[in-house]
């Protein structure tokens, strides 16, 4: 049923629970089960481009994930590849019909740039985020009010009605977190986060409040890392660390700048970030004293 490679073994997908959520994983990990297909036959990335009269460059982007799917190419992909059996190829041509079903994020796509969408397919899909940041609140904890001042502050020419749009991505994003299986978000915030009145007193004490009712979520953690403790761990910026349940997919670290976005991917760079993570929770206050800080701060401001 199935062809064997040079080595006699025969080749066969890797089994596997299929991911929750989104597009953009399920790319990911389709392309990884074709990757590893064509590895095991011996197959160049030319060679796979002719078979589905297509470049090698096209063959790599959709190894990697970065390409919609024709259930035509994967097809011709998998008989080069020698996969015949019929519930191994309708298994992985069905993966093909799941990864090309667009997310809901894609209703912003006036708005969203690619680097960010990547993100966002990502956050859909993950068991685990944890976040460090220094100056604004995370965006899957932010208030209405305070959402809608970080997009005016990074937006400042942007009409009403694009704010608004950008702050309703935004709180979209947030309904994963009381999903049917959320991840488990764990944030950690500089104090100058939470002491900065961006949009004011009023709208940072609502900003507050939103955490309090965030931290009643099991599935929601969050440290402050207090003034007192001067420099710490993460002097390069804020970054977040995205865990996935898939064995196809390694933990991603990821950094926004201005215009565009880092993915790190390979190990000893996820590795130097958890390290660093681990050291924020160590140097941050336990969590078990999240809520005393909090409603001080909101006293205080």
């Amino acid at each position: 049923m199935i062809t064997p490679h040079a080595g006699g073994e025969p080749v066969r997908p890797t089994p596997m629970a299929l991911p929750r959520g989104s597009s953009t994983v399920l790319r990911i990990v389709l392309g990884a089960q074709l990757r590893r297909l064509r590895e095991q036959r011996h197959i160049t990335l030319e060679e796979a481009g002719h078979a589905i009269r297509a470049s090698h460059s096209k063959i790599s982007r959709m190894e990697l994930g970065r390409v919609s799917f024709r259930i035509r190419d994967v097809a011709d992909l998998l008989t080069l590849y020698g996969v015949t059996d019929d519930d191994d190829r309708q298994s992985l041509l069905a993966l093909v019909e799941r990864a090309n079903v667009t997310g809901w994020w894609h209703n912003y796509n006036d708005i969203l740039p690619s680097w960010f969408e990547t993100y966002v397919g990502l956050e859909e899909s993950a068991t685990g985020i944890r976040n460090y940041e220094v100056q604004f609140v995370p965006g899957l904890l932010q208030s209405e009010g305070y959402a809608r001042a970080v997009v005016r502050l990074g937006f400042p020419a942007a009409p009403e009605e694009e704010v608004e749009r950008r702050v309703r991505l935004r709180l979209a994003r947030q309904r994963l977190l009381r999903g049917a299986e959320p991840p488990h978000l764990w944030a950690v915030l500089d104090e100058a986060v939470l002491r900065r009145p961006l949009g004011g007193a009023e709208v940072m004490r609502d900003q507050i409040d939103h955490i309090l009712r965030a931290l009643e979520l099991p599935n929601v953690t969050v440290q402050i890392v207090p003034f007192s403790v001067g420099g710490h761990a993460a002097a390069g910026g804020p970054f977040s660390i995205l865990r996935f349940s898939q064995p196809d997919l390694p933990d991603v670290v990821y950094m926004e700048q201005l215009t565009s976005a880092v993915y790190l991917e390979k190990r000893d760079d996820v590795d130097r970030y958890l390290e660093v993570m681990e050291r924020l929770c160590i140097e941050a206050e336990p969590a078990s004293r999240t809520r005393e800080i909090l409603t001080r701060i909101r006293e205080e401001l």
